[in-house]
């Protein structure tokens, strides 16, 4: 299997990692210019990772090409690129349909969407995919687990549900603010609740209770865990949240940007 990865971001140095560190036979991966830095970091740890003059030389090598540039520019991209009918094509751009990247790529074979996680790195991700293919279960099974989507509206959910890192880490950022103003030394502030958050991370990932069930445990009756999960739920915190999922999932169901037909 050769891999090849139009767009060298995070997302694919996570996967790349994944694919290439400590792994006894690796598979081939080709790159695309852009992002070169990145691309040549990989490539001066990995042996059998190269850097291609240009994004048809990524296509040209691969068996497997893996789309991760930014939506806006997927169509410009794309439109340069001729696949081979028996090269599968597997985007992770959010918000674009199977049927929009036929549109985009004609020649493709066969299509699939995923959802990457930065985890892939240390082989941890969880990514989804839709449809069930086998070869994004073999890619994405390399570095960690794969869970499928039933439909393109189920997938698209789920993008949606990852748009709330940002505001969830913000919410630390918030409390490490405000633990600073009490006095802790800011490095101690977010020491802290980087162990807290990453033990209740582990609980989590390890527990097969439902997060209502889990949300219990972690509050008495009258207790300050329950104090903060009221007053929030008073404030309309639960409901601005699905307020803004809403409007994530409407721009993410929409005409993608760059699209021009």
């Amino acid at each position: 299997m050769a891999y090849g990865f139009v767009g060298t971001g995070e997302i694919t140095a996570a996967i790349v990692t994944g694919l290439s560190d400590g792994v006894a036979d690796p598979p081939s991966v080709f790159l695309s210019p852009r992002g070169r830095a990145v691309g040549r970091g990989l490539a001066d740890r990995f042996p059998n990772v190269r850097v291609c003059s240009d994004n048809a030389e990524v296509v040209e090598q691969a068996t497997t090409v893996v789309l991760a540039v930014r939506p806006p520019i997927g169509r410009e991209v794309l439109s340069e690129l001729s696949f081979r009918p028996e090269q599968v094509l597997i985007s992770a751009l959010a918000g674009v349909s199977l049927a929009t990247l036929r549109r985009w790529a004609p020649t493709a074979g066969e299509l699939a969407r995923s959802i990457p996680l930065p985890q892939a790195a240390q082989r941890a991700s969880l990514t989804a995919i839709h449809p069930d293919h086998r070869i994004a279960r073999e890619l994405f099974g390399a570095v960690g687990q794969v869970v499928v989507a039933d439909s393109e509206p189920a997938l698209d959910a789920m993008s949606a549900a990852t748009a709330t890192f940002a505001a969830q880490l913000d919410a630390l950022a918030t409390i490490a603010d405000w633990l600073a103003g009490q006095g802790l030394a800011p490095d101690a502030s977010a020491g802290y609740l980087k162990h807290l958050f990453g033990a209740l991370g582990q609980t989590l990932l390890h527990s097969t209770d439902t997060l209502a069930t889990l949300t219990t445990k972690h509050m008495t009756p009258g207790g300050i865990n329950e104090q903060v999960l009221h007053d929030l739920r008073d404030a309309g915190h639960g409901e601005q949240l699905r307020h803004a999922l809403d409007r994530v999932l409407t721009r993410l169901q929409g005409p993608p940007p760059g699209d021009h037909e």
